[in-house]
């Protein structure tokens, strides 16, 4: 099971008709869903939360919660739905994420994150991973980390995706939390030297394929975030940079023509475009008509009724621009 390079989970971004057009980019990158609570999973619409396509493997299923009985029923339930891996989420700050007792906050309760852990191993042949930060608030030293980890690996836990960042529970908002807080590659340098059986990967402030190739000579994987989501094309080379794929890179336009069927699909299926299109904004960042690209679709994909003709208008739009060039 490779995590040499894997697409963070993010809440509101990676659903499902994101990972989609994300896997027509990479085919070999691991992808995760936004965290899913378990309440939502015991108490609601699992079959609507959990749905995705054949297409998106591999695929993770992220967790959010502290109940171990609980967590290890919502794994039985992603094992059921074919997912490749539960990631725990131990590593977002927001205020709800609080008071449900889960995310970042858990980590300051070592035990209990180890007892969900082994009860979910316990109950499903999948791997089991951690997401997590280096520390919380005041609880930043490196041995807390240290106990942290420990503690969350002798429960069987053996792939850590860390943020290299703290969180200030009190304070920072989630926003603020991905940014504010420096960013400390060194600390998780350090969780690889001392716990050399374990594999780490690096998630934090990684924007470009050269910092992705410096991080992999150092580390088991890197998590991209915000920057695979705000410029998508960015993974094009993903498949033959780091996995070893051959074959020509696929153009912009070439990927538009191949979400295009998912599209139409889902449009049947009552699905408004602009719940797909927002996740394609990005796919012309940094290159000429990646402004009127974003700006047709904006204004356009929202209308009543709105189809594959916006889709085609964007391009088109594009296309014009770089023939005048």
């Amino acid at each position: 099971m490779s995590h040499r390079l894997c697409i963070a989970p993010m809440m509101d971004w990676t659903d499902r008709h994101c990972r989609f057009f994300l896997r027509l980019i990479t085919k070999q990158s691991r992808l995760y869903t936004e965290m899913v609570t378990t309440g939502a999973i015991l108490h609601g619409k699992a079959e609507r939360l959990l749905a995705y396509d054949p297409a998106e493997h591999p695929i993770a299923l992220q967790l959010g919660g502290s109940d171990p009985a609980d967590l290890a029923a919502c794994a039985k339930v992603g094992e059921r739905f074919g997912y490749d891996e539960i990631n725990l989420n131990i590593g977002c700050p927001s205020d709800r994420v609080q008071e449900g007792r889960f995310g970042a906050c858990l980590m300051a309760e070592p035990d209990l994150v180890a007892r969900g852990v082994q009860a979910m191993r316990e109950s499903v042949y999948l791997p089991v991973t951690v997401k997590t930060r280096i520390g919380i608030d005041e609880k930043d030293s490196y041995p807390e980390l240290v106990h942290f980890i420990g503690t969350v690996a002798g429960a069987g836990c053996d792939t850590f995706i860390i943020h290299a960042r703290k969180a200030w529970l009190q304070g920072l908002s989630p926003k603020e939390n991905r940014e504010k807080p420096p960013l400390r590659y060194d600390v998780v340098r350090q969780l690889k030297i001392d716990f050399p059986k374990l594999k780490f990967v690096l998630n934090g402030g990684i924007t470009t394929a050269s910092q992705v190739d410096g991080h992999l000579a150092e580390f088991d994987g890197v998590m991209l975030g915000r920057a695979a989501y705000e410029n998508p094309y960015l993974l094009a080379e993903a498949d033959s940079r780091w996995f070893g794929e051959t074959g020509a890179l696929p153009s912009r336009a070439d990927l538009v023509e191949a979400f295009k069927p998912y599209v139409e699909a889902e449009l049947k299926r009552g699905i408004k475009l602009h719940s797909m299109t927002r996740h394609i904004l990005g796919l012309y960042q940094g290159v000429r008509g990646g402004r009127i690209w974003r700006r047709y679709l904006s204004e356009n994909a929202g209308r009543p009724g709105a189809g594959l003709e916006v889709m085609d208008g964007a391009l088109q739009a594009v296309q014009e621009i770089a023939a005048a060039a």
